[in-house]
């Protein structure tokens, strides 16, 4: 079964950095358009990043996050990182890496499969 899944989430203090990873298993994610997302308490899921297939170009960043925020990718390790760093409580969320049709964000795949994650808690707090 093909799945992704989310790791790096924690407890940290408004200022501080976390990389989130995302590793695919039992499909490469080369071939696909790889984005993240994120749910608050009590608000609709909203898109914070992604990234194109790895012959393609495009990223894309939700303007909350543009500056603070670097998403990439290792094919080698079959990993899309979310590179977090100034980090504010607004930021508090579950983060789901997915991949999708990403077009409308202006990410673009080779091949179009929809798995998401089961999530990753990021909280902000002093």
């Amino acid at each position: 079964q093909v799945q992704l899944v989310e790791s790096g989430g924690g407890l940290v203090q408004p200022g501080a950095s976390l990389r989130l990873s995302c590793v695919a298993s039992r499909f490469s994610l080369d071939f696909f358009a790889i984005g993240w997302f994120r749910q608050a308490p009590g608000s609709e899921r909203e898109a914070v990043s992604c990234i194109s297939s790895s012959v393609n170009s495009g990223t894309y960043y939700a303007d909350s996050v543009k500056g603070r925020f670097t998403i990439s990718r290792d094919n080698a390790k079959n990993t899309v990182y979310l590179q977090m760093n100034s980090l504010k409580p607004e930021d508090t969320a579950v983060y789901y890496c997915a991949t999708k049709n990403l077009q409308e964000m202006g990410c673009r795949g080779d091949i179009y499969l929809e798995v998401w994650g089961q999530g990753t808690l990021v909280n902000v707090s002093s």
